[in-house]
């Protein structure tokens, strides 16, 4: 049975009494396993399965947990038992109750918000600050509702956005509207099902005699007095207070600190026994996390044995230098590549280590961002190589053409179909050099009715063009006539024509990759896919964001060039791209996770990447999250990235970028960790 397994501190808390109790589960101490075996103590002591709710904070948590419990029971107990997300049991116990719900997507709800807030007329306020747009709105209401905050919208709003104090008002009405429309149309968000449960189960008391909590740390507000609203005789939550690390969701760590304040005769057990790490992990992660709050007093022992390599420090010249190392570090390592770890705080962080990886031909899968090679500027600048290259690569012709405004997927087919026609199987020679020159998108004889005629595209005038600098041979091509090519498709052909002309014959991959980023045909992509990263639900342009998002792009893009520099020949280049992308897809290889995608999982060899002070901490997220104490927060998110290694853990830095000009610093928490020493 569950319980024969345990240790004594795992043991006495899943034997716990019934009332309110709290259990501390550090990371690696057997949390899942004191949850099962309390259910199994419960469903021992005569509780009847369907008097025990079981809530997480994922489906997959909950379904994992119920399958152990299966293991020592009969399925027709176990199946009894509710389990699930906050979300998943309210909207099932609703619909039991015979509610109407239509539950809709927050971005279907934003769209229907943006019809309000369009209608409201800002330009009467005298003020320097604009308006928020619909999207963003939401999202801050949400963390109202998340907040579970006793003020109105509008005061809690002037409190903690004081810049927009002069439209609170108006906002405040935008959600009256955007409430009384939601209900006439019977739609609910993820926060008005907790809601309206809560306020069902205050009516409506339900028969469970416990509620088990996971994850209690990850509790806002809300949740919490859907939690109280339930009024189990029973209540067993399992947390860890520095494990954290959603305080930008509205998640408060004051929930699991006020526990045994907040409840008449708590009980506190403490998990201290780490079945994961080594002793010198943990022990790092120990000097690191204590210059936190203790709101419990815990002391953790390792139990793991073994002679492990103490944690390392990797220290590089340059961040490139920092991706290209760490790669090849991985592939010298003799740990199975399933079991290596590459942990990361911001997206950006992972794309260097993921090409690295894949030029290496080391698969890899990511989870928490989107791959570096699925980025589609990154897909831009190989298309325009690839279609170099290989003058049939239809599909890569026509993902780069509908690029340019006006140019669907079927026009660009017929492009190239043209392209191809006139180059006699060659698109290349069918733009630089045409051998047919009759026009490619003749359709031959058609018979309307009674009449017989040759079909022809309404061909355009090519005079204007030839004003304007255009190549002459260039405008004497045939595929030109088409009075379907627009000006933006013109000047892109145009531009593609020299940049095939001038690169066609260089051998080195680094140089026409290089010239690629450089092509009038990249950058006009680079600012469109920044304009659209950077458009507002108004349709406005964030010119920050568009910033931002154009240096994130030319990031991308210099990565790729670097990556180049280690082949000789176009072809092996390009191939070594296109099998590393299989690999991937098949999801085998090195885990690339950010911080919040690797809680809960452990790996024989991690390592944690771009320990400098801006980026981890990440400064930018602390004061744009709004978290009370943002420091602290990113000190459990490092608690939370190196208390996933069981054996071997790499901590790196890089002192400076030399795309950004950069120079940076080590990251505090390496000097808290003792592993270096700041001026």
């Amino acid at each position: 049975m569950p319980l024969s397994s345990l240790n004594s501190e795992q043991l006495s808390a899943a034997t716990a009494p019934f009332g309110k109790n709290l259990v501390i589960a550090s990371a690696g101490t057997g949390k899942t396993s004191t949850i099962v075996a309390r259910i199994a103590h419960l469903l021992q002591s005569g509780i009847k399965p369907e008097e025990i709710l079981l809530l997480t904070f994922t489906n997959k948590a909950s379904s994992e947990m119920i399958e152990r419990v299966g293991r020592y029971f009969d399925k027709s107990v176990v199946k009894k038992i509710e389990s699930g997300t906050f979300h998943a049991v309210s909207y099932r116990l609703l619909k039991k109750a015979g509610f109407e719900i239509v539950l809709k997507q927050p971005k279907d709800l934003k769209i229907l918000l943006r019809s309000i807030v369009e209608k409201r007329n800002f330009t009467h306020i005298d003020h320097t600050v604009k308006p928020y747009t619909a999207s963003y709105l939401y999202d801050i209401y949400s963390l109202y509702q998340n907040k579970a905050s006793q003020d109105s919208f509008a005061v809690w709003m002037a409190e903690h956005y004081p810049d927009h104090e002069p439209y609170c008002d108006i906002y405040a009405h935008i959600f009256d509207e955007f409430i009384d429309l939601k209900k006439r149309f019977g739609y609910v968000d993820f926060n008005d099902l907790l809601i309206q449960f809560r306020d069902y189960l205050l009516e409506h008391p339900q028969p469970f005699k416990e509620l088990l909590v996971d994850e209690y740390q990850d509790t806002n507000l809300l949740q919490n007095s859907l939690i109280d609203a339930f009024g189990s005789e029973s209540l067993f939550c399992v947390g860890d207070y520095d494990q954290s690390i959603y305080g930008f969701n509205g998640a408060e760590i004051s929930i699991i600190g006020s526990f045994d304040e907040r409840y008449e005769g708590a009980n506190i057990y403490t998990l201290t026994k780490n079945y994961r790490s080594s002793g010198s992990i943990l022990s790092l992660a120990n000097r690191v996390i204590s210059k936190n709050e203790r709101l419990y007093p815990k002391q953790l022992e390792v139990t793991k044995e073994g002679d492990f390599p103490p944690p390392k420090l990797l220290i590089f010249d340059e961040l490139f230098e920092q991706y290209e190392q760490i790669a090849q570090l991985i592939q010298a390592s003799s740990t199975p590549k399933e079991e290596i770890a590459i942990i990361f705080r911001n997206n950006a962080s992972a794309d260097g280590v993921e090409a690295n990886l894949r030029e290496l031909g080391i698969p890899c899968r990511r989870k928490g961002g989107t791959s570096f090679f699925d980025s589609q500027e990154i897909k831009a600048l190989l298309n325009l190589f690839s279609i170099m290259l290989n003058p049939k690569d239809m599909m890569g012709f026509i993902h780069l053409f509908e690029h340019v405004k006006g140019v669907g997927s079927v026009f660009a087919k017929e492009l190239f179909d043209a392209l191809y026609k006139v180059g006699e199987g060659d698109i290349i020679q069918g733009l630089l050099h045409p051998k047919d020159k009759k026009n490619p998108y003749k359709k031959g004889v058609v018979n309307h009715q009674m009449g017989l005629f040759d079909e022809f595209y309404d061909e355009q005038n090519l005079s204007k063009y030839k004003k304007q600098g255009y190549n002459e041979n260039f405008l004497k091509n045939p595929v030109l006539k088409n009075s379907k090519i627009n000006s933006e498709l013109m000047a892109f052909l145009h531009h593609f024509y020299h940049f095939v002309k001038d690169n066609r014959h260089l051998k080195m991959p680094r140089s026409v990759i290089k010239n690629a980023i450089q092509s009038p045909n990249f950058q006009l992509i680079a600012q469109q896919l920044a304009t659209k990263r950077a458009t507002q639900r108004d349709g406005s342009i964030h010119e920050g964001q568009k910033e931002e998002a154009l240096q994130k792009i030319q990031t991308r893009a210099s990565l790729l060039e670097h990556l180049a520099k280690n082949y000789q020949d176009k072809h092996r280049f390009l191939n070594a791209l296109t099998l590393g992308g299989s690999e991937m897809s098949e999801g085998e290889g090195v885990n690339l996770l950010s911080i919040h995608a690797s809680k809960g999982l452990e790996f024989r060899e991690v390592y944690v990447v771009d320990l400098m002070d801006g980026r981890f901490p990440n400064r930018k997220l602390m004061s744009k999250n709004g978290v009370e104490d943002g420091l602290a927060e990113e000190r459990r998110l490092f608690y939370v990235a190196v208390t996933r290694a069981k054996e071997r853990l790499y901590l790196s830095f890089a002192k400076y970028d030399k795309l950004k000009k950069i120079d940076y610093i080590p990251s505090p928490f390496l000097e808290e960790a003792g592993m270096i020493t700041l001026p």
